[in-house]
């Protein structure tokens, strides 16, 4: 299977260009980084003998244009503790910030019997049409997406979503495979052509409910695409606003088979192009 990033050193990595688009074809998407800078956290905290942790959240503030380009990254634990910490990671390329990333981290403890959400549920899958994002956006990103979707309203939309390529060429957990589909929301919906209107996001914020496709007690599995892709499949619930003054968000519930297990925000920057 193809790859987003291929292991170049004990820091570093390089991107291939499956990760390109989309506001820019020639620029990197943001979202297969933030699956890599997530695989980095979860790679740190069990080399360091603290994978009784588990994320909580993480923010990822984007500095700027993310090029198709060799990248270095370094991991500090900003607030150490046995039950919980704070971890920041750096991507840096030439030396420059690329994306700053720091993750809160708990401890894992026994709530199966509080384990509730009141999120509505989703469309079913049989009243969603095959999506292709490639219609909408450029880059060769998009392309290694399958998307299913039933749109409400420009911006408002939910869709079931999976990858054809592997984050990396080395292991990698479905936790780290799910967050590199992250960012996708934010074209999921669109609620002006991309052509008329920018509105990239500035950083993403998750919040976990629950780690992804792991089974919950209790809860039957609904039925997701059965594309042969081979990599899992998860859904979203996206909401798209924008406000009066170049100010936005997009906010995603996503699920999995067995129900929502994060809560997604993107800040947005919203420039009509001239």
């Amino acid at each position: 299977m193809d790859v987003f990033f291929k292991r170049n050193g004990a820091h570093s990595f390089t991107a291939t260009q499956h990760t390109s688009g989309a506001w820019n074809p020639e620029e990197q998407h943001i979202s297969p980084t933030l699956g890599l800078i997530t695989h980095i956290i979860e790679s740190d905290a069990q080399a360091r003998g603290h994978d009784h942790l588990q994320v909580s959240r993480i923010s990822f503030d984007i500095y700027g244009v993310v090029p198709i380009a060799t990248y270095d990254y370094s991991v500090e634990v900003l607030r150490p503790g046995r039950t919980i910490e704070l971890v920041e990671v750096l991507l840096t390329y030439g030396g420059r910030v690329i994306v700053r990333a720091r993750a809160w981290l708990t401890l894992e403890v026994e709530t199966a019997s509080l384990a509730a959400s009141p999120f509505p549920a989703l469309t079913p899958l049989e009243d969603m049409e095959e999506f292709a994002g490639s219609s909408v956006w450029p880059g060769d990103y998009i392309t290694t997406l399958r998307a299913y979707r039933h749109q409400f309203e420009p911006g408002r939309a939910h869709f079931w979503l999976a990858s054809t390529v592997d984050l990396a060429d080395e292991p990698t957990s479905q936790f780290a495979k799910s967050a590199a589909l992250f960012d996708t929301a934010n074209g999921m919906s669109v609620r002006e052509d991309p052509r008329k209107v920018a509105y990239p996001n500035v950083e993403l914020t998750v919040t976990y409910i629950r780690k992804p496709h792991t089974p919950v007690p209790g809860i039957t599995p609904q039925p997701v695409p059965q594309d042969p892709v081979g990599l899992p499949w998860q859904a979203g619930d996206v909401s798209v606003s924008f406000g009066p003054t170049g100010l936005g968000t997009t906010h995603t519930v996503w699920h999995d088979a067995y129900g929502p297990f994060a809560v997604v925000t993107q800040s947005l920057t919203i420039r009509p192009l001239r």
